[in-house]
């Protein structure tokens, strides 16, 4: 049997009592490491499970699979995600080809971004589609997930913008010659990811000043001045972090006021109304101008 589990967000006892029972159980056990991470190491894992963990890199999950299904029709095997299976990233192609191999499955989900986020007190009905915000290179500055965060903001949905995460990763002299190298890891911020974003749009938004007076913008244009915006780092984790504001507040920010990786960030959609503003204003750059936008861009009443 292979056994997929969720871990949750924070440490080795996030897991569900299912997981730890299949994860003890299991032959081998392999640990997903590419897509996200978890507050602790891989040894405080082995320690809480009794068992040696085998770290599955990307090539390993996208390439060499059957290493990990080796066998799984007569033993126990466990792979282990980070937050849900199927929650910020999706592994149907691991099950797609336990299908191909007659392997049988189960599946034991947990928390992940995708449902912790509501901590933000913003309703989890209200959201559209969430998109992946990729570290920009000098010849490589893909946009197609702007267009998702635009469609959301015409029917007023929120949008969960979640940032990339470098793990593994080779340089590409480094690729092209062929050599194991790996870069030291790196966690995308919100004030980068932000500083993205406005890089995209046009120059007099980005040139613009807040004024109080000033037209209130349609829903798909993303004013950063009056673009309400909240920060969520390390969801699930004691030392979670949330920080409100619009986005060209949140992108002016050093890094040290969001707190350590991973993080992420929610763009809020028109159908923002008085409780979700009282929620998020605890955490908000500067509440006055919080509310402010929020009563006039987003017709927040009381």
């Amino acid at each position: 049997m292979l056994y997929l589990v969720g871990l949750g967000l924070h440490d080795e006892k996030d897991v569900t009592v299912r997981g730890k029972e299949a994860i003890e159980q299991s032959s081998r056990v392999y640990l997903e490491a590419y897509t996200s991470i978890l507050g602790v190491g891989k040894e405080r894992l082995e320690e809480f499970y009794g068992k040696e963990i085998i770290v599955a890199d990307r090539d390993m999950v996208e390439t060499d699979s059957d290493a990990i299904l080796k066998d799984a029709d007569k033993v126990d095997v466990a792979f282990l995600v980070v937050g849900d299976p199927f929650g910020a990233t999706t592994h149907a192609d691991l099950l797609l080809r336990a299908d191909d191999l007659s392997v049988p499955y189960v599946v034991i989900h947990n928390a992940s971004v995708m449902n912790a986020v509501g901590a933000l007190g913003l309703a989890l009905y209200n959201y559209g589609q969430t998109v992946s915000i990729p570290f920009f290179t000098d010849s490589w500055r893909p946009d197609s997930w702007l267009e998702r965060v635009r469609e959301n903001a015409r029917l007023g949905l929120h949008t969960l913008c979640l940032l990339d995460i470098k793990v593994k990763e080779q340089s590409e002299e480094n690729l092209a010659r062929g050599r194991k190298i790996y870069e030291p890891p790196r966690y995308m911020s919100v004030p980068t990811a932000i500083s993205q974003l406005l890089s995209l749009l046009p120059p007099d938004l980005t040139s613009s000043s807040y004024s109080p007076d000033a037209p209130v913008p349609q829903p798909d244009v993303l004013d950063p001045h009056t673009t309400l915006a909240i920060s969520a780092s390390r969801v699930g984790h004691p030392s979670q972090t949330f920080v409100s504001g619009t986005l060209a507040e949140l992108a002016t920010l050093d890094e040290e006021r969001f707190g350590g990786p991973l993080h992420s960030f929610v763009i809020v959609g028109r159908t923002f109304h008085a409780l979700e503003r009282d929620f998020a204003r605890r955490w908000a750059v500067d509440p006055q101008r919080w509310d402010e936008v929020s009563k006039k861009v987003y017709a927040v009443r009381d």
